[in-house]
Protein backbone atom coordinates (compact mmCIF):
# COMPACT_ATOMS: atom_id res chain seq x y z
CA UNK A 1 0.00 0.00 0.00
CA UNK A 2 1.34 3.61 -0.95
CA UNK A 3 1.93 5.98 1.20
CA UNK A 4 3.46 9.65 1.72
CA UNK A 5 7.07 10.32 1.26
CA UNK A 6 8.91 10.69 4.29
CA UNK A 7 12.58 10.95 5.65
CA UNK A 8 14.00 7.39 6.39
CA UNK A 9 16.80 5.12 6.93
CA UNK A 10 20.03 7.11 8.00
CA UNK A 11 17.21 10.98 7.77
CA UNK A 12 17.55 11.00 3.84
CA UNK A 13 14.10 12.75 2.64
CA UNK A 14 12.68 11.41 -0.16
CA UNK A 15 12.92 13.48 -3.40
CA UNK A 16 9.65 15.39 -3.93
CA UNK A 17 6.67 13.92 -5.27
CA UNK A 18 8.23 10.59 -4.64
CA UNK A 19 6.02 7.68 -3.58
CA UNK A 20 7.46 4.65 -1.33
CA UNK A 21 6.01 1.38 -0.26
CA UNK A 22 6.44 -1.36 1.11
CA UNK A 23 7.79 -4.31 -0.47
CA UNK A 24 6.44 -8.21 0.11
CA UNK A 25 9.32 -8.82 2.43
CA UNK A 26 10.32 -6.40 4.94
CA UNK A 27 13.95 -6.21 3.53
CA UNK A 28 11.96 -4.99 0.10
CA UNK A 29 11.38 -1.75 -0.06
CA UNK A 30 9.42 0.29 -3.14
CA UNK A 31 10.19 4.13 -4.76
CA UNK A 32 8.55 5.78 -7.41
CA UNK A 33 10.00 8.90 -8.36
CA UNK A 34 7.85 11.99 -9.95
CA UNK A 35 9.29 11.46 -13.04
CA UNK A 36 8.08 7.41 -13.12
CA UNK A 37 11.22 5.84 -11.95
CA UNK A 38 10.79 3.17 -10.16
CA UNK A 39 13.75 1.90 -7.53
CA UNK A 40 13.49 -1.08 -6.23
CA UNK A 41 15.87 -2.66 -3.80
CA UNK A 42 16.49 -5.78 -1.23
CA UNK A 43 18.84 -5.36 1.99
CA UNK A 44 20.93 -8.05 2.53
CA UNK A 45 22.38 -7.72 6.24
CA UNK A 46 25.03 -10.14 5.92
CA UNK A 47 26.28 -9.46 1.96
CA UNK A 48 29.41 -8.16 1.35
CA UNK A 49 28.36 -7.23 -1.83
CA UNK A 50 25.87 -5.00 -4.31
CA UNK A 51 24.32 -5.16 -7.41
CA UNK A 52 22.51 -2.96 -8.92
CA UNK A 53 21.21 -2.58 -12.67
CA UNK A 54 18.78 -0.53 -14.91
CA UNK A 55 15.96 -2.64 -16.86
CA UNK A 56 14.77 -1.16 -19.97
CA UNK A 57 11.13 -2.25 -20.65
CA UNK A 58 12.05 -2.71 -24.07
CA UNK A 59 13.33 -5.40 -26.06
CA UNK A 60 13.65 -6.77 -29.43
CA UNK A 61 9.81 -7.23 -29.95
CA UNK A 62 9.39 -3.64 -29.56
CA UNK A 63 11.63 -2.60 -32.65
CA UNK A 64 10.41 -1.55 -35.90
CA UNK A 65 11.70 -3.70 -38.72
CA UNK A 66 13.81 -1.86 -40.07
CA UNK A 67 15.58 -1.10 -36.88
CA UNK A 68 15.76 -4.42 -35.85
CA UNK A 69 18.61 -5.43 -33.20
CA UNK A 70 18.65 -1.82 -32.22
CA UNK A 71 18.21 -3.03 -28.05
CA UNK A 72 20.87 -5.78 -28.81
CA UNK A 73 23.31 -2.97 -30.54
CA UNK A 74 22.64 -0.65 -27.72
CA UNK A 75 23.75 -3.15 -25.10
CA UNK A 76 26.82 -3.11 -26.85
CA UNK A 77 27.29 0.54 -27.31
CA UNK A 78 26.47 2.00 -24.21
CA UNK A 79 30.00 0.88 -22.44
CA UNK A 80 31.72 2.20 -25.34
CA UNK A 81 32.07 5.27 -23.12
CA UNK A 82 30.09 8.49 -22.28
CA UNK A 83 30.83 12.37 -22.85
CA UNK A 84 32.68 11.92 -19.52
CA UNK A 85 34.44 8.66 -20.04
CA UNK A 86 36.21 6.21 -22.69
CA UNK A 87 35.49 2.55 -22.61
CA UNK A 88 38.77 2.29 -20.97
CA UNK A 89 38.65 4.52 -18.65
CA UNK A 90 34.95 2.37 -17.59
CA UNK A 91 36.65 -1.04 -17.62
CA UNK A 92 39.53 0.39 -15.67
CA UNK A 93 37.63 1.73 -13.05
CA UNK A 94 35.62 -1.63 -12.55
CA UNK A 95 38.66 -3.78 -12.57
CA UNK A 96 40.07 -1.41 -9.85
CA UNK A 97 37.75 -2.39 -7.36
CA UNK A 98 37.09 -6.01 -8.09
CA UNK A 99 34.02 -5.91 -9.56
CA UNK A 100 31.92 -6.65 -13.19
CA UNK A 101 29.93 -4.95 -15.09
CA UNK A 102 28.08 -6.85 -17.80
CA UNK A 103 24.28 -6.32 -19.93
CA UNK A 104 21.63 -8.30 -21.62
CA UNK A 105 18.82 -8.42 -24.11
CA UNK A 106 15.84 -10.32 -24.32
CA UNK A 107 12.83 -10.29 -26.27
CA UNK A 108 11.43 -7.56 -23.38
CA UNK A 109 13.67 -6.11 -21.93
CA UNK A 110 17.36 -5.19 -22.02
CA UNK A 111 19.12 -4.98 -18.60
CA UNK A 112 22.63 -3.24 -17.52
CA UNK A 113 24.33 -4.50 -14.16
CA UNK A 114 26.86 -4.36 -11.95
CA UNK A 115 28.07 -6.22 -9.23
CA UNK A 116 30.97 -4.56 -6.30
CA UNK A 117 32.07 -4.19 -2.98
CA UNK A 118 29.66 -2.67 -1.02
CA UNK A 119 32.21 0.34 -0.08
CA UNK A 120 31.71 1.01 -3.85
CA UNK A 121 28.12 1.45 -3.89
CA UNK A 122 27.94 5.36 -4.48
CA UNK A 123 30.36 4.42 -7.23
CA UNK A 124 28.66 1.87 -8.88
CA UNK A 125 25.68 3.87 -9.11
CA UNK A 126 27.37 6.83 -10.31
CA UNK A 127 29.06 4.90 -13.09
CA UNK A 128 26.58 2.61 -14.00
CA UNK A 129 23.84 5.97 -14.19
CA UNK A 130 26.25 7.69 -16.47
CA UNK A 131 26.65 4.69 -18.80
CA UNK A 132 22.63 4.15 -19.20
CA UNK A 133 21.89 8.12 -19.28
CA UNK A 134 24.92 9.19 -21.56
CA UNK A 135 26.21 7.38 -23.83
CA UNK A 136 28.47 9.34 -26.24
CA UNK A 137 27.41 7.34 -29.58
CA UNK A 138 30.85 7.96 -31.35
CA UNK A 139 30.75 7.45 -34.55
CA UNK A 140 33.70 5.44 -34.79
CA UNK A 141 32.90 3.23 -31.86
CA UNK A 142 29.27 2.92 -33.45
CA UNK A 143 31.32 0.91 -36.56
CA UNK A 144 33.43 -0.77 -34.34
CA UNK A 145 30.69 -2.36 -32.67
CA UNK A 146 28.60 -3.01 -35.65
CA UNK A 147 31.39 -5.41 -36.59
CA UNK A 148 31.58 -7.27 -33.35
CA UNK A 149 27.30 -7.94 -33.87
CA UNK A 150 28.01 -9.04 -37.09
CA UNK A 151 31.03 -11.43 -36.15
CA UNK A 152 28.25 -12.42 -32.95
CA UNK A 153 25.45 -12.72 -35.79
CA UNK A 154 27.60 -15.06 -37.72
CA UNK A 155 28.68 -17.34 -35.16
CA UNK A 156 25.27 -17.90 -34.26
CA UNK A 157 24.25 -18.68 -37.55
CA UNK A 158 27.39 -21.62 -37.33
CA UNK A 159 25.82 -23.11 -33.99
CA UNK A 160 23.10 -25.46 -35.29
CA UNK A 161 21.33 -25.31 -32.38
CA UNK A 162 21.34 -21.60 -32.32
CA UNK A 163 20.16 -21.92 -35.89
CA UNK A 164 17.28 -24.65 -34.73
CA UNK A 165 16.09 -21.96 -31.90
CA UNK A 166 16.11 -18.96 -34.18
CA UNK A 167 14.25 -20.65 -37.11
CA UNK A 168 11.38 -22.44 -34.19
CA UNK A 169 10.83 -18.49 -32.82
CA UNK A 170 9.70 -17.40 -36.60
CA UNK A 171 7.76 -20.32 -36.98
CA UNK A 172 6.07 -20.23 -33.80
CA UNK A 173 5.33 -16.66 -34.50
CA UNK A 174 5.53 -15.28 -37.95
CA UNK A 175 6.03 -11.76 -38.94
CA UNK A 176 5.79 -11.00 -35.50
CA UNK A 177 8.48 -9.21 -32.85
CA UNK A 178 8.46 -12.10 -30.68
CA UNK A 179 9.63 -14.58 -33.40
CA UNK A 180 12.40 -12.07 -34.46
CA UNK A 181 16.20 -12.61 -32.91
CA UNK A 182 17.50 -10.53 -30.74
CA UNK A 183 20.33 -10.01 -32.53
CA UNK A 184 18.88 -8.44 -35.60
CA UNK A 185 19.68 -9.71 -39.07
CA UNK A 186 22.85 -9.03 -41.20
CA UNK A 187 20.53 -6.47 -43.36
CA UNK A 188 19.99 -4.33 -40.39
CA UNK A 189 22.96 -4.20 -38.21
CA UNK A 190 24.71 -2.63 -41.60
CA UNK A 191 22.01 -0.19 -41.88
CA UNK A 192 21.75 1.14 -38.78
CA UNK A 193 22.76 4.81 -38.11
CA UNK A 194 24.33 6.42 -35.40
CA UNK A 195 21.69 8.52 -35.34
CA UNK A 196 18.84 5.85 -35.83
CA UNK A 197 20.81 4.14 -32.43
CA UNK A 198 20.64 7.33 -30.51
CA UNK A 199 16.92 8.10 -31.36
CA UNK A 200 16.20 4.49 -30.13
CA UNK A 201 17.84 5.60 -27.30
CA UNK A 202 16.06 8.79 -26.31
CA UNK A 203 12.76 7.20 -27.07
CA UNK A 204 13.07 4.12 -25.13
CA UNK A 205 15.45 5.29 -22.22
CA UNK A 206 13.16 7.37 -20.30
CA UNK A 207 12.36 7.17 -16.28
CA UNK A 208 8.80 5.90 -16.54
CA UNK A 209 10.39 2.53 -19.09
CA UNK A 210 13.27 2.01 -16.46
CA UNK A 211 13.55 0.49 -13.24
CA UNK A 212 16.23 0.38 -10.63
CA UNK A 213 17.17 -2.81 -8.58
CA UNK A 214 19.58 -3.15 -6.19
CA UNK A 215 20.41 -6.10 -3.68
CA UNK A 216 22.88 -6.57 -0.94
CA UNK A 217 24.33 -4.63 1.84
CA UNK A 218 22.47 -1.19 0.42
CA UNK A 219 20.54 1.32 1.82
CA UNK A 220 16.94 1.96 -0.17
CA UNK A 221 16.83 5.66 0.53
CA UNK A 222 21.11 5.84 -0.43
CA UNK A 223 20.33 4.09 -3.96
CA UNK A 224 17.04 6.57 -4.31
CA UNK A 225 19.13 9.82 -3.49
CA UNK A 226 21.99 8.39 -6.15
CA UNK A 227 19.68 7.94 -9.35
CA UNK A 228 16.90 10.37 -8.54
CA UNK A 229 18.97 13.31 -10.82
CA UNK A 230 19.58 10.92 -13.64
CA UNK A 231 17.00 12.68 -15.92
CA UNK A 232 15.90 15.94 -15.28
CA UNK A 233 14.67 17.48 -18.47
CA UNK A 234 10.57 16.71 -18.03
CA UNK A 235 9.88 14.14 -20.07
CA UNK A 236 8.79 10.40 -18.44
CA UNK A 237 8.40 8.46 -21.43
CA UNK A 238 5.83 5.95 -22.48
CA UNK A 239 5.96 2.32 -22.41
CA UNK A 240 6.30 0.72 -25.92
CA UNK A 241 2.61 -0.83 -27.09
CA UNK A 242 2.29 -4.41 -28.01
CA UNK A 243 0.20 -6.54 -29.47
CA UNK A 244 -0.53 -9.97 -29.08
CA UNK A 245 0.15 -12.77 -31.60
CA UNK A 246 -2.55 -13.52 -34.12
CA UNK A 247 -0.90 -15.29 -37.23
CA UNK A 248 -1.27 -19.10 -37.43
CA UNK A 249 2.52 -21.04 -36.70
CA UNK A 250 4.17 -22.91 -39.17
CA UNK A 251 4.22 -26.47 -39.11
CA UNK A 252 7.50 -27.32 -40.80
CA UNK A 253 10.95 -25.43 -40.67
CA UNK A 254 14.24 -27.77 -41.59
CA UNK A 255 17.33 -25.94 -42.35
CA UNK A 256 19.51 -28.35 -44.30
CA UNK A 257 23.43 -28.56 -43.32
CA UNK A 258 25.85 -30.89 -43.93
CA UNK A 259 26.86 -31.45 -40.11
CA UNK A 260 27.06 -34.85 -38.05
CA UNK A 261 24.22 -34.33 -35.71
CA UNK A 262 20.57 -33.91 -36.50
CA UNK A 263 18.78 -31.36 -34.50
CA UNK A 264 15.32 -31.37 -34.21
CA UNK A 265 12.64 -29.33 -31.83
CA UNK A 266 8.59 -29.57 -31.13
CA UNK A 267 7.43 -25.89 -30.30
CA UNK A 268 3.89 -24.75 -29.00
CA UNK A 269 2.44 -21.15 -28.26
CA UNK A 270 2.13 -21.40 -24.44
CA UNK A 271 1.80 -19.25 -21.25
CA UNK A 272 1.56 -15.56 -20.88
CA UNK A 273 4.15 -14.64 -17.55
CA UNK A 274 0.98 -13.70 -15.61
CA UNK A 275 -1.25 -16.78 -16.53
CA UNK A 276 -2.72 -18.64 -13.27
CA UNK A 277 -1.42 -21.83 -14.48
CA UNK A 278 1.59 -20.54 -14.82
CA UNK A 279 2.96 -22.66 -11.73
CA UNK A 280 1.48 -25.77 -12.91
CA UNK A 281 3.35 -25.03 -16.08
CA UNK A 282 6.81 -25.12 -14.33
CA UNK A 283 5.60 -28.78 -12.86
CA UNK A 284 5.07 -29.91 -16.51
CA UNK A 285 8.22 -28.78 -17.80
CA UNK A 286 9.94 -30.56 -14.92
CA UNK A 287 8.64 -33.92 -15.06
CA UNK A 288 8.22 -34.05 -19.05
CA UNK A 289 12.19 -33.04 -19.83
CA UNK A 290 13.23 -30.08 -17.08
CA UNK A 291 16.05 -32.42 -15.17
CA UNK A 292 17.97 -35.30 -14.84
CA UNK A 293 15.17 -37.22 -13.69
CA UNK A 294 12.78 -36.27 -16.26
CA UNK A 295 11.17 -38.88 -18.53
CA UNK A 296 13.22 -37.47 -21.40
CA UNK A 297 15.95 -37.78 -20.48
CA UNK A 298 15.72 -40.71 -18.87
CA UNK A 299 14.14 -42.72 -21.64
CA UNK A 300 16.41 -41.03 -24.48
CA UNK A 301 19.52 -40.30 -22.86
CA UNK A 302 19.49 -42.75 -20.21
CA UNK A 303 17.82 -45.93 -21.03
CA UNK A 304 18.57 -46.11 -24.59
CA UNK A 305 22.17 -43.68 -25.36
CA UNK A 306 20.11 -41.74 -28.32
CA UNK A 307 21.33 -38.89 -27.28
CA UNK A 308 23.44 -36.40 -25.14
CA UNK A 309 21.22 -33.94 -24.93
CA UNK A 310 17.44 -33.97 -24.52
CA UNK A 311 15.08 -31.56 -22.67
CA UNK A 312 12.33 -29.38 -22.54
CA UNK A 313 12.05 -25.74 -21.27
CA UNK A 314 9.75 -22.88 -21.31
CA UNK A 315 9.70 -19.04 -22.07
CA UNK A 316 6.85 -16.47 -21.08
CA UNK A 317 6.21 -13.56 -22.61
CA UNK A 318 4.01 -10.67 -21.50
CA UNK A 319 0.89 -11.82 -23.85
CA UNK A 320 2.26 -15.17 -25.03
CA UNK A 321 4.63 -18.14 -24.61
CA UNK A 322 6.65 -21.06 -25.86
CA UNK A 323 7.46 -24.66 -25.05
CA UNK A 324 9.23 -26.80 -26.76
CA UNK A 325 11.22 -30.45 -26.47
CA UNK A 326 14.65 -30.64 -28.06
CA UNK A 327 17.29 -33.29 -28.90
CA UNK A 328 20.13 -33.34 -30.82
CA UNK A 329 21.24 -37.24 -32.23
CA UNK A 330 22.58 -38.53 -34.54
CA UNK A 331 20.59 -38.58 -38.32
CA UNK A 332 20.05 -42.29 -38.44
CA UNK A 333 18.54 -42.45 -35.15
CA UNK A 334 16.27 -39.12 -35.47
CA UNK A 335 13.17 -41.03 -36.62
CA UNK A 336 13.80 -43.28 -33.14
CA UNK A 337 14.44 -39.95 -31.16
CA UNK A 338 11.00 -38.25 -32.84
CA UNK A 339 8.76 -41.15 -31.95
CA UNK A 340 9.64 -41.61 -28.48
CA UNK A 341 9.07 -37.49 -27.82
CA UNK A 342 5.66 -37.98 -28.96
CA UNK A 343 5.25 -40.99 -27.42
CA UNK A 344 6.63 -39.78 -24.27
CA UNK A 345 4.07 -36.55 -24.09
CA UNK A 346 1.42 -38.75 -25.13
CA UNK A 347 1.63 -40.75 -22.29
CA UNK A 348 1.71 -37.61 -20.00
CA UNK A 349 -2.00 -36.19 -21.95
CA UNK A 350 -3.09 -39.98 -21.37
CA UNK A 351 -2.42 -40.42 -17.71
CA UNK A 352 -0.84 -37.56 -16.05
CA UNK A 353 2.21 -37.48 -13.83
CA UNK A 354 2.91 -40.33 -11.04
CA UNK A 355 2.50 -39.19 -7.48
CA UNK A 356 6.18 -39.80 -7.19
CA UNK A 357 7.34 -37.34 -10.10
CA UNK A 358 4.69 -35.02 -8.71
CA UNK A 359 6.85 -34.88 -5.15
CA UNK A 360 10.65 -34.76 -7.15
CA UNK A 361 9.20 -31.83 -9.66
CA UNK A 362 7.59 -29.95 -6.11
CA UNK A 363 10.99 -30.42 -4.48
CA UNK A 364 13.19 -29.56 -7.00
CA UNK A 365 11.32 -26.22 -8.12
CA UNK A 366 11.40 -25.00 -4.35
CA UNK A 367 15.18 -25.80 -3.38
CA UNK A 368 16.21 -24.28 -6.98
CA UNK A 369 14.39 -20.97 -5.82
CA UNK A 370 16.35 -21.26 -2.76
CA UNK A 371 19.45 -22.07 -4.00
CA UNK A 372 19.11 -19.29 -7.02
CA UNK A 373 19.01 -16.78 -3.86
CA UNK A 374 22.42 -17.09 -2.51
CA UNK A 375 24.22 -14.28 -4.04
CA UNK A 376 23.08 -9.98 -4.59
CA UNK A 377 22.98 -10.63 -8.28
CA UNK A 378 20.21 -13.41 -8.20
CA UNK A 379 17.85 -11.52 -5.88
CA UNK A 380 18.55 -8.18 -7.88
CA UNK A 381 17.61 -10.22 -10.98
CA UNK A 382 14.85 -11.46 -9.49
CA UNK A 383 13.79 -7.55 -8.65
CA UNK A 384 14.19 -6.30 -11.35
CA UNK A 385 12.88 -8.69 -13.80
CA UNK A 386 9.53 -8.67 -11.19
CA UNK A 387 9.02 -5.24 -11.34
CA UNK A 388 9.77 -4.75 -15.61
CA UNK A 389 7.92 -7.38 -16.65
CA UNK A 390 5.04 -8.02 -14.47
CA UNK A 391 4.91 -5.00 -12.61
CA UNK A 392 5.18 -7.03 -9.11
CA UNK A 393 7.38 -8.48 -7.15
CA UNK A 394 5.88 -11.65 -4.89
CA UNK A 395 7.65 -12.89 -1.52
CA UNK A 396 9.84 -16.27 -1.75
CA UNK A 397 7.33 -17.71 0.65
CA UNK A 398 4.36 -16.77 -1.80
CA UNK A 399 6.13 -17.86 -4.65
CA UNK A 400 6.89 -21.11 -2.98
CA UNK A 401 3.43 -21.65 -1.47
CA UNK A 402 2.22 -21.73 -4.88
CA UNK A 403 4.73 -24.20 -6.01
CA UNK A 404 3.28 -26.61 -3.55
CA UNK A 405 -0.20 -25.87 -3.99
CA UNK A 406 -0.16 -27.43 -7.60
CA UNK A 407 -1.95 -30.50 -7.62
CA UNK A 408 -1.36 -33.45 -9.93
CA UNK A 409 -4.75 -32.62 -11.17
CA UNK A 410 -3.77 -29.50 -12.13
CA UNK A 411 -0.55 -30.41 -14.07
CA UNK A 412 -2.90 -32.88 -16.07
CA UNK A 413 -5.11 -29.85 -17.06
CA UNK A 414 -2.27 -27.50 -18.43
CA UNK A 415 -0.30 -30.88 -19.95
CA UNK A 416 -3.79 -30.54 -22.19
CA UNK A 417 -4.22 -27.26 -22.26
CA UNK A 418 -1.01 -26.53 -24.15
CA UNK A 419 0.26 -29.63 -26.23
CA UNK A 420 -2.94 -30.38 -27.71
CA UNK A 421 -2.01 -27.15 -29.47
CA UNK A 422 -1.35 -27.05 -33.03
CA UNK A 423 2.55 -27.17 -32.59
CA UNK A 424 5.72 -26.50 -34.90
CA UNK A 425 8.67 -29.14 -35.90
CA UNK A 426 11.91 -27.60 -36.45
CA UNK A 427 15.16 -29.69 -37.51
CA UNK A 428 18.31 -28.82 -38.86
CA UNK A 429 20.50 -31.24 -40.45
CA UNK A 430 21.60 -33.30 -43.22
CA UNK A 431 18.55 -33.81 -44.53
CA UNK A 432 15.37 -31.58 -46.06
CA UNK A 433 11.30 -31.17 -45.45
CA UNK A 434 10.84 -34.82 -47.39
CA UNK A 435 12.69 -36.55 -44.35
CA UNK A 436 9.83 -39.18 -43.65
CA UNK A 437 10.69 -38.73 -39.58
CA UNK A 438 10.13 -34.77 -40.06
CA UNK A 439 7.05 -35.71 -41.84
CA UNK A 440 5.50 -38.08 -39.34
CA UNK A 441 5.95 -35.56 -36.21
CA UNK A 442 4.70 -32.73 -38.38
CA UNK A 443 1.79 -35.52 -39.45
CA UNK A 444 1.27 -36.77 -35.64
CA UNK A 445 -2.11 -35.50 -33.72
CA UNK A 446 -3.37 -35.15 -30.82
Amino acid sequence: MSRPPSPRGGGRAAPPGAVHEAGPEPSIEITTLANGLRVITERMPEATSVSAGFYARIGSRDERAEVAGSSHFLEHLLFKGTEARSARSIAMAIDAVGGEMNAFTTREHTAYYTRLPRSQVAFGLELLTDVVTGPAFRDNEVDAEREVILDELMAAEDTPDDVLHMRMMESLFPGHGLGRETLGSEGTIESLTRDQIASFHGEHYRPANLVVAAAGAVEHDEVVELVAGAFDDGDPGTRPVRHAPLTEAEPLVVVHRPIEQAHVAFGWRALAHDDPDRYAFYVANQVLGGGMSSRLFQEIRETRGLAYTVYSAMSAYSDAGVAFLYAGTAPKHLDEVTGLMDEILDGLLREGITDEEHAVALGCLEGSTLLGLEDSGSRMGRLGGGLTSRDEVISVDEHLARIRAVTIEDVTRVLRRVFTAPRTVAAVGPFDESEPALVRAVAHAR
